[in-house]
């Protein structure tokens, strides 16, 4: 039987790490399944609907930017946590620009592997008592969990989604990177602080000239009271 966490996949081509992963995220009380390359991990993720997918990019065969390219244009939005080498700082930007959700670079602690999942669980399934926001040409519902821009679905993986609530219930009030690491990501690290970058050029590209984020220079962002 699967424990009341739910099952976590882990798609890692070394074993060692592969075997330290499942052992934290086992003593956490997840179910873990394991695969060695990326497409056995693909059809996992597939197959099993894990609760959260930690996913070497560095995979023999398919590695893990295509791997999350293709679990994207499935329209499968399972939480990803990327694992990366130091030297991979591009794949690593490319991999969250295909809809990862966070990503923790080699050598890293299991410690804070189990509360990156752990907290990418909690954006996942945390209640939104906010109301709906209605922005210029945006109106998105944190309940339904829905975004519409001119009244056509905008699809947003859960950390693009919980970035645009979190700057939409506050318009005007400006954002530090590190806040919004703290209070959207669920932990704050200013070594990661690009990360915040990069999720708020994804929503802008996906938003077009109806996105009411403005970079406040020296700062950070904040929400404009529309889209203009």
């Amino acid at each position: 039987m699967t424990p009341s966490k739910g099952l976590v996949l882990v798609v890692e081509d070394e074993r060692h790490i592969a075997d330290l992963q499942r052992l934290y995220l086992a003593r956490e009380g997840f179910g873990v399944h394991t695969e060695s390359d990326g497409a056995a991990g693909l059809e996992a993720a597939r197959r099993l609907r894990p609760v959260a997918v930690v996913l070497d990019i560095g995979l023999p065969g398919l590695d893990g930017t295509e791997f999350c390219r293709r679990l994207r244009a499935a329209d499968d939005w399972t939480p990803v946590i990327l694992v990366t080498a130091r030297d991979e700082e591009a794949d690593r930007i490319l991999g969250l620009e295909l809809g990862a959700d966070d990503y923790v670079t080699k050598p890293f602690s299991p410690r804070e592997l189990v509360a990156r999942v752990k907290a990418v669980l909690r954006r996942t399934a945390r209640p939104q008592a906010d109301g709906v926001h209605t922005v210029g040409r945006l109106r998105l519902d944190p309940l339904r969990r829905t975004l519409h821009r001119d009244g056509e679905p905008v699809e947003l993986t859960t950390t693009e989604f919980n970035l645009l609530a979190h700057l939409l219930a506050r318009p005007g009030q400006v954002f530090g990177r590190e806040q919004l690491l703290s209070q959207v990501w669920g932990y704050a690290d200013y070594r990661d602080s690009r990360v915040v970058d990069v999720y708020v050029s994804q929503l802008r590209a996906k938003l077009g000239d109806a996105s009411p984020i403005r970079t406040v220079r020296g700062v950070g962002y904040s929400a404009q009271e529309s889209g203009r």
